[in-house]
């Protein structure tokens, strides 16, 4: 179903050019946006859309299609620049992002959005609704698969370890469960603020199939998710990515959670992406 079906390659300079997008838009929106967590789930993003993920934007509605979710909501920026890259919108309306009555609100929201499979923002809310569709999905026989993304400052929510509970005790191996963990979050550093390490062990401790990828290199990202075996244990993908990655003044800096690039820093960001 998936239309693409890229090589590591093309979905790399997918990426770069999904970077591209997230600089003007977050540069043009009126109410900001979030920079550093936008940039740095990008070739998860890409790797989904444009290989793995069993869906098209020809066939919204087939009951069988994967299901992605993005339950780290206020990424919703770098999201609609994917969405829009392949193809599940026009790229025009990127220009209208958070503008008064736009289709791409601050965050995702399934009424609006053509391809946003659940409204998300409040975090800790995209992992127990995946658990729900997974369950639903195996009580009906379906081969579709449920994948979410989660924040790594969001695992502070006690939601997620509830819903991780209930996945394990259902044997939900059509569930990947993926964490962009980029050490930062809207205060500073996840290590100072509510610790999860090491969160590999408390994965397994929940019942959980735990892999590790580079969350930032196309080829790691690929391998891992299409390596899944069906198990009978839900999937967490542990994905090592920088906050703000693909941008040397933003990766890595706290301050960019919710700061977006102006004047000449729009600039230096898009002469940096620019292809080679």
């Amino acid at each position: 179903m998936n239309p693409y079906k890229l090589s590591y390659d093309e979905i790399t300079k997918k990426a770069k050019a999904i970077r591209r997008k997230i600089v003007v838009l977050n540069a043009n929106s009126p109410a900001g946006g979030h920079t550093g967590a936008d940039l740095s789930q990008v070739e998860i993003l890409a790797s989904l859309y444009f290989r793995v993920l069993n869906c098209s934007p020809a066939d919204l509605k087939n009951p069988e299609r994967d299901i992605y979710i993005q339950s780290k909501g206020h990424g919703a920026g770098g999201y609609y620049c994917c969405l829009a890259e392949a193809g599940y919108f026009p790229e025009s309306w990127l220009a209208t992002y958070q503008h008064a009555d736009s289709k791409l609100p601050g965050h995702p929201v399934r009424q609006k959005t053509p391809g946003v499979e659940l409204n998300t923002g409040a975090l800790g809310h995209g992992l127990p609704v995946a658990v729900g569709l997974a369950i639903a999905a195996k009580k009906s026989g379906s081969r579709r698969k449920i994948y979410v993304l989660t924040g790594d400052g969001e695992l502070g929510e006690g939601s997620n370890w509830e819903a991780a509970m209930v996945a394990a005790q259902y044997k939900l191996d059509n569930l990947i469960i993926i964490n962009d963990k980029n050490n930062l979050q809207l205060a500073g550093y996840t290590k100072d603020i509510l610790c999860t390490d090491p969160l590999d062990e408390k994965w397994k401790a929940f019942g959980m199939e735990v892999h590790e990828c580079e969350g930032n290199n196309v080829r790691s990202i690929v391998e891992t998710l299409e390596n899944l075996k069906l198990n009978g244990k839900p999937h967490v993908v542990i994905a090592n990515t920088i906050k703000g990655a693909g941008i040397s003044f933003i990766q890595g800096k706290p301050e960019w959670h919710h700061r977006v690039p102006k004047g000449d820093e729009v600039e230096l960001a898009l002469e940096e992406l620019k292809d080679e």
